[in-house]
């Protein structure tokens, strides 16, 4: 048996199992015998690692994103929610249109005396002169939209029955509101048997129809005029202030923010007028947009069958349409066309614009 340190290969050490044989940058074996990882990091190693090292990669991105918003964002002071809001709403092409609509039937309510062209309730000789039973004049030289059946000037009306509109929709969408917060903010902030009480008397309103309670509490007064109208409009829409109330204080009462002003023994009333209520009108003042469409819409169809103002000097939309336009159809339909369309545009109106307020407000709405 031959010496091994004298047999070829034997005791020698090879080629490159030196570390100062081993060529530089050649990375050295682990001890399972795999070879070593690029130290830059760049290849080498198992999927499982280089799937790790790409994650990383793709979080310091984010983290670097995130930093650079959180930097723009601080030093633009923040965007607080009515900004947003705004924003939002300033690019809804919606939100637009219904803008439009309801500031031009505001101005023209406004400035009615300045824009009409006559005095709505008085008579024109050469108007009245060409006034039959089965003829009524159309326009005229000054008289754009023509005659009433009265020999008034139909376009002078139309515009001051703007300001009726006007004036009843906003009157009786405040007077509402104030109930129904009143309600809902009482039913909300106490809960147990108010709460219980003052439901069910919301639900048994609700059980009606809006046009056929109305209805019911016009009738009810001894004599129809401008005002009941407003008071059954007003009492239609209290319940949907109310119960739109009471959900979102519920929803209050548990958020942190209460219950730390609890903790703190603030008292009860401070939380429900500080903390509770401001936080809750939100939905409700869009929700008195879109009633004031809705306001409109039954106080014409309470003038329309007789039940509004009697006056017939007075220019009301829903007064013209019932008396003027129902009456003189089949001989004059504009009579019918213009108070309709009127109040067909201004309802749209309001209901678009309440309906981006909500989309722009309520990020739950949004599409």
């Amino acid at each position: 048996m031959s010496d091994p340190t004298t047999r070829p290969g034997v005791g020698k050490p090879r080629t490159g199992d030196s570390p100062t044989d081993r060529p530089a940058g050649t990375p050295a074996d682990d001890p399972a015998g795999r070879p070593g990882e690029n130290p830059a990091g760049q290849s080498g190693g198992s999927p499982a690692e280089r799937r790790e090292r790409s994650i990383g990669r793709l979080g310091d991105r984010k983290r670097a994103r995130l930093d650079e918003l959180a930097r723009a964002t601080a030093d633009q002071g923040g965007v607080s929610l009515y900004r947003d809001a705004l924003r939002r709403l300033r690019r809804n092409p919606v939100a637009i249109v219904g803008f439009v609509i309801v500031g031009l039937f505001v101005l023209v309510a406004l400035f009615a005396p300045l824009i009409a062209p006559h005095d709505p309730v008085q008579r024109f000789d050469e108007l009245t002169r060409d006034l039959t039973v089965d003829s009524i004049p159309g326009a005229t030289a000054g008289h754009p939209f023509g005659s009433d059946p009265l020999g008034r000037d139909f376009l002078s009306r139309m515009i001051h029955g703007s300001r009726q509109t006007l004036f009843v929709g906003v009157l009786a969408t405040l007077i509402g509101l104030t109930l129904g917060v009143l309600l809902g903010a009482v039913a909300g902030a106490f809960g147990g048997w108010v709460d219980v009480v003052l439901m069910r008397l919301t639900d048994v309103m609700l059980a009606l129809p809006s046009l056929l309670l109305a209805i019911t509490l016009v009738a009810m007064a001894s004599r129809s005029s401008q005002w009941t109208v407003i008071f059954a409009v007003a009492i239609v829409s209290v319940p949907i202030f109310a119960r739109l109330l009471r959900g979102s204080m519920l929803a209050q009462r548990e958020s942190d923010h209460v219950l730390a002003a609890r903790a703190l023994g603030v008292k009860e009333r401070n939380i429900v007028l500080r903390h509770m209520l401001p936080n809750s009108l939100t939905a409700v003042i869009v929700q008195a947009t879109l009633t004031f469409a809705v306001a409109i819409l039954d106080a014409a169809a309470l003038s329309f069958l007789g039940l509004g103002d009697p006056d017939i000097n007075r220019a009301e939309w829903g007064l013209m349409l019932g008396v003027d336009g129902q009456r003189y159809f089949e001989v004059r339909p504009e009579l019918a066309y213009y108070p309709a369309l009127a109040i067909i545009v201004v309802a749209l109106g309001f209901t678009l614009l309440g309906e981006a307020m909500r989309e722009a407000i309520d990020p739950k709405n949004r599409r």
